[in-house]
C-alpha cells in the first residue's frame, strides 16, 4: 500500500514538473514553419483550396512579436518579358490570384489561443488596412501548427496547416 501511495505521489510530482516546464503558445510558435495546406470554406459550405493542392509558403515568428508570411500556388506563371514591371495584364492577374505576402506584429492570448495580427504591409493592401485581425490556433505542438482566419475580406474562413521548418 505504501509503495502504491509513493508511486502515485511521485507521478503527481513529476507531472507537476512537466507542467511547469511547458512552453507558452507564444514560446512554441517562434521559428520558421512551412506551408502544408490552405483550405477555404464559405458561409454556404463551399470548400476549396485557394492555393491549390500543393501550396508553397513560409511563416516566421520572432521572439519579439514580429512575423512574416508568404503563400502561393506550387506553380506561379513566369513573366514573358522577364521584367516584373512589364507583366501583361493576364500575367499580373494570375500572379496576384496565386500568391500573397505580408508582415507585421502578433500577440497571443494564452487562455483563448487567439492570435492577433497587425499587418504593416501586404501584397494585398486591403488586408493590411484591417487592424487587430484574429487567428484562432486550433493545434500547436513542436512539429505542427494549425490556425483559422475566421473572416477574410471576401467572406470565407481560411484554415492553414504548417509544419516546423527549423527549431527556434
Amino acid at each position: 500500500m505504501n509503495k502504491a501511495i509513493l508511486a502515485v505521489g511521485l507521478g503527481l510530482a513529476l507531472s507537476g514538473i512537466a507542467f511547469a516546464q511547458q512552453k507558452t503558445a507564444k514560446e512554441q510558435i517562434v521559428g520558421a514553419w512551412t506551408l502544408v495546406a490552405v483550405t477555404s470554406e464559405t458561409d454556404d459550405g463551399n470548400k476549396g483550396e485557394p492555393f491549390g493542392p500543393s501550396p508553397k509558403g513560409v511563416i516566421i515568428f520572432s521572439n519579439d512579436g514580429h512575423f512574416s508570411l508568404f503563400q502561393s500556388r506550387a506553380e506561379i506563371p513566369k513573366i514573358a518579358a522577364n521584367d516584373r514591371a512589364k507583366a501583361t495584364p493576364e500575367e499580373a492577374q494570375s500572379i496576384v490570384a496565386s500568391s500573397i505576402a505580408y508582415y507585421g506584429t502578433y500577440s497571443i492570448d494564452e487562455n483563448s489561443k487567439v492570435m492577433v495580427v497587425n499587418l504593416a504591409a501586404s501584397t494585398y493592401a486591403n488586408v493590411a488596412a484591417m487592424p487587430n485581425q484574429k487567428r484562432t490556433i486550433t493545434l500547436l505542438n513542436s512539429d505542427e501548427l494549425k490556425f483559422d482566419n475566421p473572416r477574410t475580406p471576401n467572406g470565407m474562413t481560411l484554415r492553414t496547416t504548417w509544419k516546423r521548418a527549423a527549431a527556434p
